[in-house]
């Protein structure tokens, strides 16, 4: 039998196990290395718009999500004191991309990637370091990864060691490793690095590119049991160098966020709940009830980074970078996870097992650069809008959107054109052909 050809996933997130399902379903051997100790990602929720959704109905998954995730009805753009400056709806998203906005929890969204994967194919509290890109030329050598594992963890089996993982239909997957006290090496004909914003797999490969640089503004998440009198209606409220965001999530669960401009690297002298009701408490129903019905405990807090410029390449050697390792970017457009999602299937319709390697990832560097370079910088331009304090520059503001919401409700979507409506390479087994949960619901809204 002709051994299957392996790839090694650096990162556990939703780009990395996107990545890992879909070249699993190409035909290659595919083991997942994450640092944390489970596959248990904060609590928090996502929004994956058509294009995003598009990308994972090529791996089958679309359907499991949209049957999970919340269905937007309507969303609105409001101020502070409760004054409503926009409107919108999916029937509106579905006419100007070709499908609506769902926004699922996280949590469910990884462990429907994960159990796509074959039984062992995920190594969870393993830290990798990149150790030799490889070359991807004919004959070339294969790229090498040291994976650093916890004493309880390490095989006690010798010096070297062999481990073979059967996939679902049948073939077995066998990778050499050399161990040294307890770090494995790895070798891999393809190593995907989804090791996120502080990529240290970017920093191995690009060393003089510049890091991501601090966006200007900081972000809070959490996700509660929907309060009573919390209807489930989303919408975004834009103050002074601040945003709010409620979001309803399925299961009567609300998905609630905020940014605010302030220095990099604070923490809250008392604790990040308390730090919210300072900033938001006095805005407009229902943020006094979110923040009522949430522990201090449960409020996640993150610096926001984007991109401080376009990568070389989104590969080098037998590397290819995806997802916030890449381009990071701020969350202003909803497109940080769609993007990465996106990143993975065009990685796996390139990278063809029988596929010139060094040809499949220059192939994906051409697709992918250009356009995520093109979604980071419209989101960075939205998020510094969201950073304005001063009262006369948020009057203008509050005006042009009220004005634009009169003229052509719309256009409040325009910021996704050539975004949302993407299509991926391979076509879509559920991408609106009729007799899909996808198309009722699309005929549905229309």
């Amino acid at each position: 039998m002709e051994q299957r050809r392996t790839a090694l996933v650096i990162g556990g997130g939703i780009g990395g196990l996107t990545a890992a399902v879909a070249l699993d379903r190409r035909g290659w051997s595919v083991t997942v290395v994450e640092r944390a100790a489970a596959l248990a990602p904060v609590g928090a929720g996502i929004a994956l718009a058509p294009n995003a959704q598009r990308a994972l109905d090529t791996i089958e998954v679309g359907d499991a999500v949209r049957a999970t995730a919340d269905w937007q009805g309507a969303g609105e753009l409001r101020l502070p004191g409760g004054r409503r400056l926009a409107r919108t709806d999916n029937a509106a998203a579905v006419r100007r991309f070709g499908g609506p906005v769902v926004v699922a929890h996280r949590a469910e969204l990884v462990a429907l990637l994960a159990a796509r994967l074959p039984e062992g194919a995920v190594r969870t509290h393993a830290t990798a370091t990149l150790v030799d890109p490889g070359d991807p030329g004919p004959g070339g050598r294969p790229a090498r990864v040291r994976i650093a594992v916890p004493d309880a963890a390490a095989a006690d089996d010798g010096d070297n060691a062999r481990a073979d993982r059967t996939s679902n239909d049948g073939d077995t997957a066998t990778a050499t490793h050399t161990r040294t006290a307890t770090d494995l090496e790895l070798s891999a004909d393809l190593v995907v690095a989804a090791d996120g914003i502080h990529s240290a797999v970017r920093r191995a490969v690009f060393p003089g590119h510049p890091a991501p640089r601090y966006a200007g503004f900081t972000a809070w998440r959490f996700v509660v049991p929907a309060p009573d009198g919390v209807r489930g209606v989303a919408h975004e409220t834009w103050g002074p160098g601040g945003v709010w965001g409620t979001v309803p999530l399925a299961g009567g669960r609300i998905y609630a966020y905020a940014t605010a401009a302030v220095p990099a690297g604070g923490r809250a002298v008392d604790d990040e709940r308390a730090e919210l009701l300072r900033r938001f408490g006095a805005w407009h129903h229902p943020v006094p009830a979110l923040l009522d019905a949430v522990g201090p405990a449960e409020v996640l807090r993150n610096d926001v980074y984007t991109a401080a410029a376009p990568p070389p390449a989104f590969h080098h050697g037998r590397v290819a970078l995806l997802g916030d390792a890449v381009h990071p970017m701020t969350p202003n457009l909803g497109q940080g996870g769609c993007q990465a999602v996106e990143d993975a299937v065009v990685l796996a319709h390139e990278a063809a097992p029988d596929a010139d390697l060094g040809a499949a990832l220059a192939a994906y560097t051409r697709q992918r650069l250009p356009r995520t370079m093109e979604v980071v910088r419209r989101a960075e331009r939205i998020g510094r809008l969201t950073t304005w304090r001063s009262r006369p520059a948020c009057a203008l503001r509050a005006g042009l959107m009220a004005a634009t919401a009169r003229l052509a409700p719309d256009l409040a979507l325009r910021a996704l054109d050539e975004i949302a409506d993407w299509r991926p390479p391979a076509g879509t087994y559920a991408a609106g052909a009729r007799g899909t949960r996808t198309a009722a619901r699309r005929e549905e809204q229309e």
